[in-house]
């Protein structure tokens, strides 16, 4: 999508009073496929994930691209009203606050619904409405409670995933349903509620379990205690200390592994010859596996692994994936420029659609970057923001205007 007027959702507006990963991955996703995104922030501070550090402190960078930024304060009267006239003319409202702070703040679903019935309004929470719903629910907590932490640790050591798997994929259970809410919209001219949630989205993730302990009526074992339906299915050594997962799934996989290692006498075994009889054997193959990949370079195990191809993955940390081969010369990793001037490249949305995916056409913003703007598009004039500037309602920053707009002209040829 080079251009935005090719975009799917170009022409429908967001405002993304989100905070954290839930709400913000929901915007992202919206923006990446052409909506106009403005993102709300609380002045005169803004987001505050933009000061978090540990593993938040790509919380902000990654999932504000290709947003507008506006910092307005919702708790004084002129600031509410901004909002509210915002809503008039937005198609689509994102808000992942805790339970009933929308509607302290005057924004809840009825107040806008009535300011606008076209409106679609996201509310993505920790629990659906029942028992739970006015808990606080954070990704790690639901990871705990929906048994995903249990079955991704030892028996005994619950751990949570790697990422904010759990956030995210609300995030992106939201989209689905506000595009599905849209297209109800395009026949009806009426917009609705939509609700996503933490805990229903972990449990979902979870079905596949859930299933297995209805069918084999015993307690599921956590998957590093699994029993594996393949017999060579996971990490090996190689000679330098690095690792690399290799799955053999197939007994044509086997007989490939077998050729490419020149290890004949193993796929002649009568009792190596069918996946189920590797399983009973795994005692007495994997440690031969485990030899052949310790006398291996990484190169050379990968180029065993390609050549008889079966499935097989070098483990990667983060910052290995910066100098992925597949990634750099597929353009995978947009070319970013993140807050305070720190040059990276981070991850388009993983889809095609048609011979279109998506692009970076903003940066994510300095924080009121297009506060002026937007406020100018409401009809204010400049005396008007000037003093809501003055008085903290809202909060603008004037140098990251400029350099956005010279990255745009940079981006487009211009001199």
């Amino acid at each position: 999508m080079s251009a935005r007027a090719e975009a799917p959702l170009d022409g429908i507006r967001v405002l993304d009073f989100g905070h954290t990963v839930m709400g913000p991955s929901c915007g992202l996703i919206l923006a990446d496929l052409g909506a106009e995104v403005l993102r709300i922030e609380p002045a005169p501070g803004g987001d505050p994930t933009r000061r978090l550090k540990g593993f938040g402190t790509g919380y902000f960078g990654f999932y504000n691209r290709n947003k507008r930024s506006l910092a307005v304060d919702l708790k004084t009267p002129e600031g509410l009203e901004i909002a509210k006239r915002l809503v008039r003319d937005a198609d689509v409202l994102i808000e992942n606050f805790g339970p009933g702070t929308m509607e302290r703040l005057g924004l809840g679903y009825t107040v806008a619904a009535d300011l606008n019935p076209r409106l679609v309004y996201a509310s993505l929470k920790g629990f659906l409405k029942g028992p739970y719903e006015e808990r606080l629910a954070l990704d790690e907590v639901v990871q705990m409670m929906s048994g995903l932490a249990y079955m991704t640790g030892p028996s005994g050591r619950p751990l949570r995933a790697g990422t904010s798997i759990v956030d995210i994929a609300g995030g992106m259970f939201a989209v689905i349903a506000i595009q599905a809410a849209l297209r109800v919209r395009d026949a009806t001219g009426q917009g609705q509620l939509v609700e996503s949630a933490l805990y229903e989205t972990a449990v979902f993730l979870m079905g596949q379990h859930l299933c297995y302990a209805a069918q084999s009526g015993e307690p599921v074992p956590p998957m590093p205690e699994r029993v594996s339906a393949w017999a060579v299915y996971e990490p090996f050594s190689v000679r330098d200390g690095r690792q690399i997962f290799v799955g053999i799934t197939t007994d044509s996989h086997w007989q490939r592994f077998c050729a490419a290692t020149g290890r004949d006498d193993l796929a002649r075994d009568p009792t190596l010859a069918a996946n189920n009889d590797r399983i009973a054997a795994r005692s007495r193959l994997v440690p031969i596996v485990q030899d052949l990949f310790a006398g291996l370079t990484m190169d050379d195990a990968v180029a065993i692994c390609s050549n008889a191809r079966i499935p097989f993955a070098p483990i990667a940390r983060p910052e290995d994936l910066f100098e992925d081969q597949h990634l750099r010369e597929t353009g995978f990793l947009l070319p970013t420029l993140l807050p305070g001037g720190v040059e990276t490249r981070l991850p388009r949305l993983p889809v095609t659609i048609g011979q279109a995916c998506s692009e970076l056409h903003s940066d994510p913003p300095p924080m009121g970057r297009d506060t002026c703007a937007i406020l100018r598009e409401l009809g204010l004039g400049e005396a008007a923001i000037e003093t809501l500037i003055a008085r903290g309602i809202v909060a603008a920053d004037a140098t990251g205007t400029k350099n956005h707009l010279g990255r745009e002209r940079h981006e487009h040829g211009a001199e």
